[in-house]
Parts: structure tokens; sequence; C-alpha cells
């Protein structure tokens, strides 16, 4: 729990103040009971009453100050709350490579599979967009939470020559810079989240674009996919279809991302179903101010309570 106004609680002070003004005036009324020498006499003028429970009532009182200087202060809980403007990019390797079948039916279709699955269990209002590389990379979906559309747009994905995962970055931040009018000094809560199985054979180089998505605070979450014993047949050769993990997971920790490694269609949808809850939400002050008022008023009403049958006043 915080304070959102917490210079306000020097009012406190004043608390302080009456608890010390209760006891001098206790001691002042101990020494006046001690000057009355005739105990007989007081007996009768005065009649007894419980010594402990005389305290109740203001220390009640003391509580219920205290509580309503509190919630004054504003006091806040922390909550996850819905990113209204979050945005996320899928950018997905689309080089021949992905045709291997390590996975079945294959590494694209399998990518495609689990991306589909993914985009659709994210929140409407988030706002989510694709991006294809091969040898350049293009953004084939803007930003939308027109879900569905990126859907179709997942599934007429088409494999090309080459590995450009560098400009696949690139084209993601482009992507989130254009998401409104605003992204450019209010950049959208947002991620992105991509997809490979190869080495970067064109392009811009990996480590210049994880600077760059570094400095703009865009987390770059990485998967590989395959087993990395597979082949695939370009031009009538068979051709190893390698993974560099080393290469995606460095691109990963530059960007304060999460590398993963997929080797099947389950472990994919393990890998989609944690990245969509941990960019669901983002932590923000809640205020409970409500609940210490209703504390005071408990307090208050104890202290009076207390003090009608106790005493037969009010306090």
């Amino acid at each position: 729990m915080t304070f959102l106004e917490p210079q306000r609680l020097w009012w406190l002070l004043v608390i302080v103040l009456l608890v010390a003004a209760y006891m001098f005036a206790q001691t002042r009324r101990r020494r006046y009971t001690a000057r009355f020498t005739n105990l007989a006499l007081l007996d009768q003028v005065v009649p007894r009453r419980p010594d402990l429970r005389r305290h109740v009532p203001p220390v009640l009182f003391t509580l219920a100050l205290a509580v309503l200087i509190a919630a004054m202060a504003v006091p806040a809980m922390p909550v996850q709350a819905p990113r209204e403007r979050a945005t996320i990019i899928v950018a997905v390797d689309v080089s021949l490579s992905m045709a291997a079948t390590d996975i079945e039916p294959d590494r694209l279709n399998a990518a495609k599979k689990s991306a589909q699955g993914f985009v659709n269990t994210l929140p409407d209002r988030f706002n989510v967009g694709l991006v294809s590389f091969s040898s350049t990379a293009t953004v084939v979906a803007s930003p939308t939470q027109d879900h569905e559309a990126v859907v179709t747009s997942i599934e007429n994905l088409r494999l090309g020559p080459g590995t450009a995962i560098g400009e696949g970055v690139f084209a993601s931040l482009e992507a989130i810079r254009g998401f409104d009018e605003d992204s450019v000094e209010d950049p959208p809560p947002s991620a992105i989240v991509l997809l490979s199985d190869g080495e970067n054979t064109s392009g811009r180089a990996i480590a210049e674009a994880s600077s760059v998505a570094a400095e703009a605070g865009i987390p770059v979450s990485t998967i590989a996919f395959g087993s990395g014993a597979a082949l695939i047949e370009i031009d009538g050769y068979q051709v190893p279809a390698d993974i560099d993990k080393e290469a995606l997971m460095e691109l990963a920790d530059g960007t304060r991302g999460h590398f993963y490694e997929a080797a099947s269609e389950n472990e994919l949808n393990d890998v989609y179903e944690d990245i969509g809850s941990s960019l669901g939400t983002e932590w923000v002050h809640e205020e409970i101010v409500t609940r210490f008022v209703l504390a005071a008023l408990l307090l208050g009403l104890a202290t009076a309570v207390t003090s009608l049958l106790w005493f037969q006043r009010m306090p």
C-alpha cells in the first residue's frame, strides 16, 4: 500500500498532541483526587467507575481520527489494469528454411497456427500488427483491433528467400511508431514477438536492431523454431535448416525480452500463452479511500456505543 498525497500525513502530529493533552489531563485528575482528603465523602460524591474502560472511548475516537487523516492522504493499492493502448507486433520468418518438417506439418504452418491462436486469445482492446520477413521485411498488417483481419493475414503468409531478422525488428518498430499521432512523444506499451529458425543472412545486423529496440524500451521476445536437425530442398539440393539460437537469445536479452525454444507445436502454445499473459496488464495504483472512511465510521460508532453502554452519555 502507498499514499498518493503523503504530505497530508503530517496531520497525524495533531493526534500526537491530543494524546499528550489527554495524558496530561489524566495526571491532573489524579492529583486533584489525591488532594481530596475525605475519601469516605469522595465515594459518595463521585461514584466508582471502571478505571480501564473509561479510556476505551477516547482511544477509539483517536483511532478514528488517525484513520480519517490517513484517508486524506489518499491510500492506494497496486493492482493490475488493462493496457488500453497495448500494441503487439508478431514478426514471422517466412524464409525457405521454414518449410522444414521437423515440426508437424512444417515449421511455417505450425507457426501460423500458434500465431493465430495467440491473436485470438488477446483482449479485443489490444492492437495487433503483423510483419513478415525473408530477405526483406514487410508490414503485412498495421496495428489494429481487428484481430480477425490479422488472423487472415497470418494464414496468407508465403515463403521467400533469405532471412533478414534485423529488418524484421526495424519494420516492427516502424509499425509501432506509426500506431497513432501520439506514438512519437507518447509510445504505447508495446512488444515484439519474433519467430525465426535461421541466422541473419541479409539486411541490417541483429545487434543494430537490438540496440534501437532497447533504446525505445520495446522488448523483443524471440522464439526459435525446429529441432535444428532438418533438411530442405532448394533448387534440387538438400540444404541444412539450421537454427541460430545464440543470435535470437542475444536479441531477446539485449531488449529485455524472453527467448524460447519451441521444438514442437505443444511447446509453441505454452510460449504464446506466457507472452499473452505478460503483456495483458500493467501495475497501477487504485485508491482505497472508501475503505479507510468506512473503518473510521466503524470506529466512531464503537466510540459512541461503548460510551453509552458504560457511561450513559455520548463522547
